[in-house]
């Protein structure tokens, strides 16, 4: 197999789902620790410098213990190379998850042992679902009190209609809970409770029939597990590598993350089963991943990663050809070549100049407002992927500052932001305020502690009178300026310069529609189209 082949074949590009509070920071530090990019895991409860954990990167996330943004990290395993993407678990930030989401080839869905199935993971396997990603099912806190395996399997099959086989099955639960069952690999692994931040990979015996097991397990938990294996193997489909690629089964391991304990047959589930990139649909044709020319498309930027600069960063998954430090790629938005000289690879916020790279990677380019979300980069070829969105917000308020004369401080604060995705920035055509839309009430307090933290400016978010936001398209240019003409009050531009109409209730909108049959309103917009001029500029 040659080099570029084979590297597809190699990698791995996945993400990790979960609703707060279900471990998902802590799997993400574990899997660092056994792929070796971390020396020690960031436990919750520890002190100091330790307790950063690597994902969480910004001052808001530490203070407040929750992931706002996607940050990814790169680490090898197995004779693999694995692009991890950490998304927010928090519902208020599901824009970025939803974006994020378009960059990976399947996903680690995390499910608190006690709890099964929550809102956000529903909602956040439903966006897996339309873009038929494969995913695999981590049942994490099996060291605490834990409902019954087969009824959480139940869940996942009744409530997410997926096909369920389980890829090893726990020995008791809570200060019980002894290690799994490996079903793939037909081995015992127990739990060893002293081992610490060491990643270990704890006590194997062969079979159940082993007679280790008599002697390293209670007669009552022996007897249990065989006749639960037994039930298993009878009542589960066996695992089937097509029908999970496809999106229609899951296999499920048990584990606990703080004790590094289920993660490596995780990651040796993922090493053997999740898929190497996959084909990526562009406008004009489907892209294979082992074409020669570069193309990718950026689904993220994030702002003010280094607080001592302010850089840019924007994060872009590469679809095909191999990347080499230098290359020019054309800008489709733009038409330029923009030469690729200074990209990095990531752990969290740390990252290290990428010589090369290959499909399914993630890096870094640092720019300065030259790309946005949504943009593609080839090696020439004129063609745009699609697929990565803009929603409208659910939530509108107006930017109000303790000092006025920070205003256009405040505007290019604001346009980093809108440049991120973190939230939508409308200009009206008529006043001098700014209205910020984001999905959840979180957001406007995240913004307002990264405005001062980044750039020590005081602002706070107030009503401004608006319910709903919503992108105007019109392929009639006298039944446009006809709608223009009546609605100037209520219509603003993006950081992108496309026309917004703001409206103050339902009754509003609704009324807009009617008389303007052939006006669209569009709660999303494709990020990749091309700009006018920005209301920020």
């Amino acid at each position: 197999m040659s080099a570029l082949p084979q590297e597809v074949h190699n990698r791995r590009t996945f993400a990790i789902i979960a609703h707060p509070d279900a471990g998902k920071t802590t799997l993400t530090e574990k899997l660092l620790l056994f792929g070796g990019a971390i020396q020690m895991a960031g436990a919750v409860k520890a002190r100091g410098e330790q307790r950063r954990a690597r994902s969480d990167w910004m001052k808001v996330e530490r203070e407040r213990g929750i992931s706002v943004t996607a940050s990814v990290m790169n680490f090898d395993y197995a004779d693999r190379t694995f692009n991890l993407v950490d998304t927010p678990g928090h519902e208020d930030f599901s824009e970025d998850t939803y974006r994020t989401l378009t960059a990976v080839d399947s996903a680690v869905m995390v499910i608190d042992a006690a709890k099964g199935i929550e809102a956000q993971t529903r909602k956040l396997f439903e966006v897996c679902r339309l873009r038929n990603v494969p995913i695999i099912t981590f049942v994490n806190k099996m060291d605490r009190e834990a409902r019954d395996p087969f009824d959480l399997m139940d869940e996942v099959e009744r409530d997410l209609q997926l096909e369920v086989t389980p890829g090893s099955w726990p020995i008791g639960s809570g200060p019980d809970f002894r290690g799994c069952y490996d079903l793939i690999r037909d081995r015992l692994v127990l739990l060893d409770r002293r081992q610490g931040d060491i990643a270990s990979e704890g006590i194997q015996c062969d079979g159940l029939d082993d007679p280790k097991l008599d002697e390293l397990l209670p007669a009552d938990q022996v007897a249990k597990l065989r006749e639960d294996v037994a039930m298993v193997r009878e009542l589960c489909p066996p695992f089937d590598l097509e029908t999970y690629r496809e999106g229609h089964q899951t296999p499920v391991f048990f584990g606990s993350a703080i004790n590094n304990f289920g993660v490596r047959e995780l990651l040796l589930g993922l090493a053997a089963y999740a898929p190497s990139p996959r084909p990526q649909q562009a406008d004009s044709r489907t892209v294979q991943p082992e074409e020669p020319k570069v193309t990718g498309f950026v689904f993220k930027v994030q702002a003010n990663m280094d607080p001592n600069h302010r850089d840019r960063i924007a994060f872009f998954r590469l679809c095909s050809g191999h990347f080499r430090r230098g290359v020019k790629l054309k800008h489709m938005r733009s038409g330029k070549l923009l030469a690729v000289n200074n990209a990095v690879l990531f752990l969290a916020r740390d990252r290290e100049l990428a010589e090369d790279a290959y499909p399914g990677d993630i890096i870094g380019i640092p720019n300065h407002g030259t790309l946005r979300i949504g943009d593609t980069l080839t090696e020439g070829e004129d063609l745009r992927y699609t697929g990565v969105p803009s929603f409208a917000p659910e939530l509108l308020q107006r930017v109000k500052l303790d000092d006025p004369m920070k205003m256009k401080h405040l505007r290019k604060a604001l346009e980093h932001f809108a440049e991120e995705g973190a939230s939508q920035v409308f200009k009206p055509l008529i006043g001098a305020d700014w209205v910020v839309g984001v999905v959840g009430p979180l957001q406007f307090e995240v913004l307002a502690a990264r405005i001062d933290a980044e750039y020590d400016i005081k602002a706070k978010f107030e009503s401004c009178g608006y319910d709903s936001a919503r992108w105007i398209e019109c392929d009639d240019p006298v039944v446009l300026k006809s709608f223009l003409d009546s609605n100037r009050s209520a219509l603003a531009e993006d950081h992108d310069g496309a026309l917004v109409f703001l409206a103050r209730n339902g009754w509003q909108l609704n009324r807009a529609q009617e008389d303007y049959p052939k006006i669209r309103f569009q709660k999303t917009r494709e990020q990749n189209r091309a700009v006018t001029t920005s209301a920020l500029g």
